[in-house]
């Protein structure tokens, strides 16, 4: 028997945060902390996330809850079994699998990506144990995508599962073959994104929902634009003295499953105050989007997971943004065109489709998937005139004349984004 919710989890707590609106409850107000606030719940003392928060800012946590108990019970299992990168990927994976138990509430639906730069980093065995404890688990496994289309309803959605995305987007040729299941993982992000198929002898036009959460896990990153609707997770190799509990479905799953069953139960009476919540977030535009459920599901639960929750968000997409930077889609471009001139043994000039065909078939290049149908030429110039880079009718090794670009239009651009890439032996530009 399920135990009731307490009145804690639909009304503040007393002396939990400074006197202003409780984040995610715009009209509820807490009063001034006390000293007797309680410290955060001792299940997250073995792992507890990194907090900086300044001395001046600091607060109390809420006591624990039901829902906060579980959430540790949940982090607590999750750990035994898979060495996360930080604390933080920790609370954030806990966070994303009591969501899916939510998915009525959400405007969007996170992408869980667990990516890894090779074989061996956990991404499979997180896996195993999201299936036994997420809402409604569907493995997509040799699925097509018209078959998943059918599957996920409005009403009660499912969890979509795909491991080894490698297979899937790994290679220009299987990312284009693979281009419908991209278009749903993105569709699927948010709420109303519908995909259209004719279906039956008459060919009648049917609309099918796609608003579904999704863990994803593969090697080396997603296309970019599944990256960019995920919580990413990037998983490593146990090191020398780390150690994992072996994941048995026989022995483990009936625990997991009652874990699950018991998450389900406390959440099931809080989807109304779910829907109606809009927390305040330390991230902005999609990242926010993409954070809100995990960050809403952490007011609900209390304790000392709010703090938590906003700091894993703001940590994490930190990291994804200086990542991006170092390899942003203008710094990469350069970068990646400077490769090109250099394997063609430095010619002064390339055709704009020449250059486009090198790019593609760059296995570790975005621009095979760049868009609907790989890098264009109108992208192509759109990118680089942002660096005062033009394409002109030029002369070819073969002696043609075709629209493309020069390399001395290059060199500037190569000293100042990308000078790390072989090296640029002209003169300066004037």
């Amino acid at each position: 028997m399920q135990p009731t919710n307490p009145e804690s989890y639909s009304t503040p707590a007393p002396a939990v945060w400074p006197p202003t609106a409780v984040p995610g409850r715009p009209s509820r107000h807490t009063p001034e902390p006390t000293p007797e606030a309680a410290p955060a719940a001792e299940a997250v003392a073995q792992n507890p996330a990194p907090a900086e928060v300044p001395v001046e800012e600091a607060v109390s946590d809420p006591e624990p809850t039901y829902g906060s108990e579980l959430l540790d019970e949940l982090r607590a299992q999750i750990a035994q079994f898979v060495i996360l990168p930080s604390p933080e990927a920790l609370d954030a994976v806990t966070l994303w699998v009591a969501g899916t138990h939510l998915q009525p509430a959400w405007q969007h639906a996170p992408r869980l990506a667990v990516v890894g730069p090779a074989k061996r980093c956990g991404k499979s065995r997180l896996l195993d144990v999201l299936t036994e404890t997420v809402h409604a688990p569907m493995l997509t496994i040799n699925t097509t995508p018209a078959a998943i289309f059918r599957s996920i309803t409005e009403e009660n959605p499912p969890t979509l599962l795909v491991d080894e995305a490698d297979t899937i987007f790994g290679t220009p040729k299987a990312a284009e073959k693979n281009e419908e299941m991209r278009g749903l993982l993105n569709a699927g992000h948010q709420r109303n994104r519908y995909v259209t198929r004719v279906v039956g002898n008459d060919h009648t036009p049917h609309k099918f929902a796609t608003f579904a959460m999704a863990a994803i896990a593969g090697i080396g990153d997603l296309p970019d634009t599944i990256m960019d609707r995920s919580i990413v997770i990037r998983m490593r190799r146990r090191a020398e003295g780390e150690s994992v509990k072996p994941f048995r479905s026989r022995r483990d799953t009936p625990a997991l499953h009652d874990l699950r069953d018991r998450i389900a139960g406390w959440a099931r009476p809080l989807l109304d105050e779910a829907a109606g919540l809009e927390p305040e977030m330390p991230v902005e535009d999609r990242a926010a989007d993409t954070w809100e459920p995990l960050v809403i599901v952490a007011d609900l639960a209390g304790g000392s997971w709010p703090r938590r929750a906003r700091a894993a968000c703001a940590r994490m997409v930190a990291a994804e943004v200086a990542a991006e930077e170092d390899h942003s889609s203008g710094a990469r471009i350069l970068a990646d065109i400077r490769r090109v001139f250099a394997a063609q043994r430095e010619v002064d000039s390339l055709s704009t489709d020449e250059l486009l065909h090198h790019l593609r078939q760059d296995p570790e290049g975005p621009w095979a998937e760049w868009g609907r149908s790989g890098l264009t030429a109108r992208e192509l110039g759109a990118m680089l005139r942002e660096y005062g880079i033009k394409s002109g009718n030029v002369r070819l090794a073969d002696g043609t004349q075709r629209k493309g670009y020069m390399r001395n239009k290059f060199l500037d651009a190569w000293r100042r984004y990308c000078p790390t890439v072989h090296s640029v032996d002209a003169p300066p530009v004037p």
